[in-house]
């Protein structure tokens, strides 16, 4: 058993322990008492993990042995970046753990519980078999969360496609480890993964992007986000969208900076990443922009935004295979802090989801007069959190977009045209993508929580319930440290250096004196404090302005339609009409079903009442998910013969199993 190396060291060890133990005791708790204890539980294990995170940086933690798994040890070792990644998450995931999920449902906190310490597994093991146990057991927890939040036919059927792809990605995964054995160990990793061919190689790459890809949400499987978050709470979302996500983002990073070296072909596959990521970024926030619920919205965001952050992980492959080692480690750093920053915003922003259906009686996107209830604790820390994902300043998300825009734009380092045209490419989808963010949070922010539609608010004041102490400081406090995590940059952002991979001092010249860099002040360079004084001197032109017409008598009058009075709430702003401009000029990506319905009173021309139902078909499903479960739903009526209830048949059927494996290990073995 190796020994910690010091006291930081140990002092971080004991907390993830306690964290993990903490974890185990809510699991426990909420299968057998189901109080609000294993609430309670879930956001101690958060505390005791950002201590042990805070204490394990800025070099990262120490190795401990666990177990021996056969002769292969299960060696727990988080490294700078995974305590980096996991440390802002932690905030959102111990508010949610407190509030927990519908109506505390049992199973939610269970669910929770497994999803946490699947991913402080995936933050830390190094082999392998742990490996992937503790990646499936992330994912089973996250079903179970989504499953307790909801529990109906509907639900159960977005679960199990999530859980389907998730299975995808998870063979992959298995696949990947199975071609760098004989050995489990990641240190191990490179020098198998250098002794396939270049095809075999490249297909090992391939593996990780998918397998790691499903849970990230990059296409084509970012289309299990709306079913799966949609039927849950926002305090699931929260813990989805921070730690959970984050973890996979590193273990994706992991394996294709640490784990793949410096191929012939690295420039080619950073391409190939730098499209899935650019491409998952366009095509989810498009989605997005025409949500009308919030936790659909939220979803297709988050996918959004993991695809931000793998459009720099592409970056970083391929100015490391132009040998600008500074640039590769500057495109990485950008990718940790997009979501870092994100896990922060997302998370005040599916915590405000639950607030806003306390007051209105669900998560319909919808003017209902929601602000007026808590606007100095809700409002501000919303307002933080959409701003921060439409990339405005001063919030995290500002600052980490413009650091890849200044990452992306180091493309005239590159000798090669082919990279050169990629990168530039990928800023232009990078820039289309940030627009339809910012007009997404517009309508989130301005349909969901500004409007001001007197009847439905009145609709929904029989559902209302009075936002509790916790639910508003919740928001409050995360809303709040988006922008605190930018202007701090400046005075942790260099202490990043041991996550840097590969190893390079880019984190260190990132920032220059009180301000951000992207390595030289002579190429770009902004201020955070700057911008903290003039953003909010800014929003006093507006306010003069409103200021300024209430000096003169302004004639109101009701809107006229037609004589009825109800038609002039109909025709407010909804979500669904603030985003048509976008849906007509995307029509050929949308698809878009439109259903109209009509109520007559009387004759055929006096028109009572007008329904129309939208819905936008998926890229993808139909022509590769339904064609995937109609062939495996085929297969399995054509072999139904093989269930015959025979021991022998069944205990012949493994032999034969085991026989092919081992013959393909044989075969596909390298060298």
């Amino acid at each position: 058993m190796n020994l910690p190396d010091s006291v930081a060291s140990s002092i971080t060890l004991a907390a993830f322990g306690l964290a993990a133990l903490a974890w185990l005791l809510a699991l426990l708790a909420d299968l057998f008492l189901g109080s609000a204890l294993p609430r309670l539980l879930l956001a101690a294990g958060c505390v005791l993990a950002a201590l042990g995170a805070l204490w394990g940086l800025p070099e990262g933690s120490a190795s401990q042995t666990l177990l021996l798994l056969g002769n292969t040890p299960v060696v727990f070792h988080p490294d700078a970046a995974a305590l980096w990644l996991m440390l802002p998450a932690l905030l959102p995931a111990f508010f949610a753990g407190l509030l927990g999920g519908t109506a505390h449902a049992r199973g939610w906190a269970a669910g929770a519980a497994l999803s946490l310490l699947g991913a402080l597994g995936v933050y830390g093991l190094q082999d392998g078999a742990s490996f992937l146990i503790a990646w499936e057991v992330m994912g089973f927890g996250g079903a179970l969360m989504l499953l307790a939040d909801h529990r109906s036919v509907e639900a159960g059927r977005d679960n199990l496609f999530m859980l389907a792809l998730l299975e995808v990605g998870g063979v992959a995964l298995l696949l990947a480890v199975l071609m760098l054995g004989p050995s489990l160990a990641f240190g191990t990793y490179a020098l198998q993964w250098a002794l396939w061919g270049v095809a075999s190689a490249f297909f090992l790459g391939l593996l990780w992007l998918a397998g790691f890809g499903a849970k990230l949400g990059l296409l084509p499987f970012y289309e299990w986000y709306p079913g799966a978050y949609g039927s849950g709470s926002g305090a699931s979302g929260a813990l989805m969208s921070g730690v959970v996500m984050n973890a996979a983002y590193f273990a994706l990073g992991r394996a294709l900076l640490q784990w793949m070296g410096e191929p012939p072909w690295l420039a080619a596959f950073g391409v190939v990443v730098l499209a899935v990521g650019t491409f998952t970024a366009i095509l989810a926030i498009l989605y997005a922009f025409q949500q009308s619920d919030w936790r659909r919205l939220l979803a297709f965001s988050s996918a959004e935004n993991a695809g931000v952050a793998v459009t720099a992980l592409g970056a970083a492959l391929i100015f490391r295979a132009g040998g600008q080692d500074a640039l590769s480690a500057l495109a990485w750093t950008v990718g940790m802090l997009h979501l870092m920053g994100h896990s922060l915003a997302k998370g005040t922003l599916f915590l405000s989801a639950d607030a806003a259906a306390a007051l209105q009686g669900n998560h319909h996107l919808r003017q209902s007069a929601i602000l007026r209830h808590a606007p100095l604790t809700l409002g501000l820390g919303a307002v933080f959190g959409a701003m921060s994902l439409a990339a405005m300043p001063p919030t995290a998300g500002f600052v980490s977009e413009w650091y890849l825009f200044q990452s992306l734009f180091h493309d005239f380092t590159l000798k090669t045209d082919g990279s050169r045209i990629a990168l530039a490419l990928a800023g232009a989808g990078m820039a289309l993508t940030a627009a339809i963010a910012l007009a997404t949070m517009v309508k989130l922010f301005g349909v969901g929580l500004l409007g001001q539609n007197e009847e439905h608010a009145a609709q929904h004041r029989k559902h209302q319930t009075a936002l509790t102490p916790l639910q508003r400081w919740s928001v409050l406090v995360t809303g709040l440290a988006v922008p605190a995590f930018a202007v701090s940059l400046v005075f942790w952002l260099p202490q990043m250096a041991a996550s840097a991979w590969p190893a390079a001092q880019a984190p260190q010249q990132m920032t220059h004196d009180w301000l951000l860099v992207p390595l030289s002040a002579g190429f770009a360079f902004i201020s955070p404090a700057m911008l903290v004084i003039v953003v909010p001197l800014l929003a006093l032109i507006p306010l003069a302005l409103v200021w300024g017409r209430r000096r003169y008598a302004v004639r109101r009058a009701p809107l006229w339609c037609g004589g009825e009075d109800y038609a002039a709430h109909a025709g407010a702003t909804t979500a669904l009409s603030f985003s048509n401009a976008l849906r007509v000029f995307y029509n050929f990506i949308y698809r878009p079903r439109n259903a109209v319905a009509r109520q007559f009173e009387g004759k055929a021309y006096f028109l009572k009442e007008l329904q129309f139902d939208y819905s936008q078909a998926p890229l993808f499903g139909p022509l590769l998910f339904t064609p995937s479960v109609n062939t495996v739903q085929w297969l399995a009526r054509k072999l139904r013969f093989l269930q015959n209830g025979l021991m022998n048949a069944y205990l012949a059927y493994i032999g034969v199993l085991l026989l092919v494996i081992f013959g393909l290990v044989l075969v596909w073995s390298p060298g």
